[in-house]
């Protein structure tokens, strides 16, 4: 029995992202996927052990995918948003949100 399944592997930087879509033999790993994608080519600045994620949730590199999943290759953020926040705060700025009804 050779089922395979259909998955997705993502990865995006600032300038550019990438959404590969493979057939993989069922039992394949995220981290077996995101090998199969190639994905590291193309963007040779992805962390070599990335966090993965399925669909918005984190997951280990050894989960086992179901057909339709999408693994999310997830670099590390350029600086804690809380110290964004507070730099911005400082200058008077917000991080681009736009203010809700009835604000001023």
């Amino acid at each position: 029995m050779n089922r395979r399944i259909r998955v997705e592997v993502a990865y995006a930087e600032p300038s550019a992202q990438s959404v590969i879509a493979l057939e993989v033999p069922a039992g394949t790993t995220a981290a077996e996927a995101v090998a199969l994608s190639g994905l590291r080519a193309s963007h040779p600045a992805m962390p070599a052990a990335p966090a993965l994620g399925v669909w918005g949730r984190a997951i280990s590199a050894t989960a086992v995918l179901q057909s339709g999943d999408r693994v999310e290759v997830y670099r590390p953020l350029p600086q804690d948003p809380k110290v964004t926040r507070r730099a911005l705060a400082r200058q008077g700025r917000t991080m681009g949100r736009r203010p809700g009804p009835g604000a001023r």
